[in-house]
């Protein structure tokens, strides 16, 4: 048995069904992410695990020991909350002490523990302070600090950086990924970000209308997407619609070399997954076989790279090239040629 385990869990809000039949397993010390769109799931799963929402069907163990009725405060497991939820009457070292003053601890040990907290977030000096006086940064290192300090099993982030602005947010996930691996600490982590996922998991599952559709780790998921939906949610996308050859897909007049073919058989009708960064763009030559030919529809300019939008057999797809002196800028109308490693792509039925 797993750390965490999900057996057969469903949940249902009288006709919806927010979670269904759900079979989970999150190891020791692993950060693990629940991705998908608003209304998927995983913030239900989220709260079932803490006990704030009972599962109508199955069981959730911890540790090997049985959790499923246990109340919130006897599971041994912190939260943080999109909202951050800290007291604006009370400091951030009471704010941070409250847990531990609630469980009866004397105060040369609540200081003790404080101030390492404190430290441990990157905000010694900052106890006296009110919420009031910080920046959404602070506030959340001191939810975060509020729940590491009780040194919970388990610790759940419910969508911690979603009122952050963007440069806050990119610092934000990283900072939040070091101290995970710090303390070591089991840490699942909701989220609708795909880039918030990719960059700070160990393992993803990505979620839609309550099912669990692909379980992996960052590269998985976005290099060997299970299904259409992960291929268009994980990332940017180009879909090329094609018919299954023997080897090779159909794809207008052209037909495209694959490396396996994902359970499709000839005939099928099947879509082949590029994304943008992995297409070379080339003005057109007869120096080296391309995968397809294209024409440039569009060009947009976007500091480091260009994305160029190129005809296809009578569809459209996105190509993101490198913005470098010694890559020619294509002009629009521009006939090119397109390449790739065939173990790039993926086909998708």
């Amino acid at each position: 048995m797993s750390f965490v385990d999900f057996q057969g869990v469903t949940k249902s809000f009288g006709k919806t069904l927010a979670v269904e039949e759900l079979n989970l397993s999150i190891e020791q010390g692993e950060f693990f992410s629940l991705l998908g769109p608003s209304g998927c799931g995983k913030s239900t799963t989220l709260r079932m695990l803490a006990g704030f929402i009972a599962p109508s069907t199955g069981r959730i163990h911890v540790h090997g020991r049985d959790i499923t009725d246990l109340p919130p405060e006897a599971r041994d497991i912190g939260i943080v909350f999109q909202n951050y939820a800290i007291f604006p009457h009370m400091t951030v070292f009471d704010n941070i002490a409250f847990g531990l003053v609630e469980r009866g601890m004397d105060r040369t040990a609540i200081k003790r523990k404080v101030d390492a907290a404190l430290e441990q977030v990157g905000l010694g000096g900052y106890g006296e302070r009110y919420e009031r006086e910080l920046s959404g940064g602070q506030k959340q290192r001191v939810a975060l600090a509020r729940v590491l300090v009780i040194e919970p099993e388990i610790l759940l982030l419910d969508e911690p950086l979603s009122a952050l602005d963007k440069k806050m947010r990119e610092e934000m996930k990283f900072w939040i990924k070091n101290i995970q691996k710090s303390v070591g600490i089991t840490t699942i982590y909701v989220t609708h970000d795909q880039s918030e996922a990719l960059t700070m998991s160990d393992r993803i599952a990505v979620m839609n209308a309550g099912r669990v559709l692909q379980i992996g780790s960052p590269v998985e998921i976005y290099e060997q997407p299970n299904s259409r939906f992960i291929a268009e949610f994980i990332g940017e996308s180009n879909l090329l619609a094609g018919r299954m050859g023997e080897g090779r897909i159909e794809i207008g007049r052209s037909a495209v070399p694959i490396g396996e073919a994902g359970g499709a058989s000839p005939g099928d009708e099947v879509a082949l997954l590029l994304r943008p960064e992995q297409i070379r763009l080339e003005p057109l030559s007869q120096d080296e076989a391309p995968k397809l030919f294209g024409r440039v529809a569009d060009e947009v300019y976007q500091g480091s790279i260009r994305r160029y939008l190129v005809e296809v057999e009578g569809q459209r797809i996105t190509v993101e090239v490198p913005n470098r002196p010694d890559l020619a800028q294509l002009p629009k109308g521009a006939e090119v040629s397109l390449y790739w490693h065939p173990e790039s792509s993926v086909v998708l039925r």
